[in-house]
């Protein structure tokens, strides 16, 4: 697949998306929604990705769904722009940003946010599945979708109470209203804010103390756990998961090749791959009850 609509570039064990509709402040379309699938599609086949960041081409992130349909751009009997194909969830098409938040909350590498502009609707609750959100201090944010007369989607429901507490949540999606890169941080909903040039050199910086320190079936691993873990029913079913994965990995070659590199005092070469050596034990994460057994 070719891509149109992103850019995908893979240097030093880091893979790159760039959203690239710069002309259009890179709004999301169906277009870019299968590209970006096909992107952490990519990503989790390549043993040599080790991470993934995230960011947009010209002075955007995401300016949100592209809204050149008029009214009828959330119509799914008129255009199928946000929609996810043939798709349904019980009768209802998919929403689209949702195809891809799943898809970025199954990846088996740990993904970067680098938000380098405005990032609004989609263009910021498609981040929230990504596991650390940076952010250039000219970048703003906006739920902006009461304003639209439509809901919070990509899950969003799901990802951004659990980031920022129910409370916050609610008042930024209630109001709709754009708000700066100083109160995302504020509100924790980005880890850092940097200014513009320094941006892409702290994800890239991050990115690499992954890759280079880190063993990638150990990371693939503890992702899930992390994530499948927020919607644990107790600490038991963490401590059950992580019994099995330590059983596992413990008995594995990256486990003894982690402590005899300690021991020897020089960095580790970690043997296994995400693509031939998860175990059978690793959380399948989000689980999609509509899937038959």
């Amino acid at each position: 697949m070719s891509f149109t609509e992103i850019e995908y570039g893979v240097a030093d064990g880091v893979a790159t998306v760039t959203l690239n509709r710069p002309h259009r402040l890179n709004a999301f379309t169906y277009a870019m929604r299968g590209e970006l699938i096909e992107a952490f599609d990519r990503a989790d086949a390549d043993d040599e990705v080790r991470a993934v960041v995230v960011t947009g081409a010209g002075r955007a992130f995401c300016a949100g769904a592209d809204l050149g349909g008029g009214g009828d751009t959330f119509n799914h009997h008129r255009t199928e722009e946000m929609y996810g194909g043939e798709d349904t969830v019980d009768g209802s098409p998919r929403d689209g940003g949702g195809t891809v938040a799943l898809r970025i909350a199954r990846s088996l590498k740990p993904v970067i946010g680098a938000i380098n502009g405005p990032a609004v609707g989609v263009g910021v609750t498609m981040t929230l599945p990504m596991d650390i959100r940076l952010a250039s201090d000219t970048a703003r944010f906006g739920f902006v979708f009461a304003r639209r007369g439509i809901v919070t989607e990509a899950a969003s429901s799901w990802f951004l109470p659990r980031i920022v507490g129910i409370a916050q949540a609610m008042e930024w999606a209630a109001t709709g209203r754009v708000f700066p890169a100083s109160e995302a941080l504020e509100g924790r909903l980005v880890s850092k804010v940097h200014a513009p040039d320094e941006l892409l050199p702290a994800a890239y910086a991050l990115a690499r103390e992954i890759a280079d320190n880190t063993s990638a079936v150990s990371v693939a691993a503890i992702r899930r756990l992390m994530w499948s873990g927020l919607s644990a029913a107790s600490p038991w079913e963490a401590h059950r998961a992580d019994s099995h994965l330590m059983n596992a990995l413990g008995a594995a070659p990256d486990a003894a090749e982690g402590v005899t590199a300690f021991l020897e005092k020089r960095p580790a070469r970690f043997p296994m791959k995400v693509s031939e050596d998860l175990p059978d034990a690793i959380p399948s994460w989000p689980a999609n009850p509509y899937e038959l057994p």
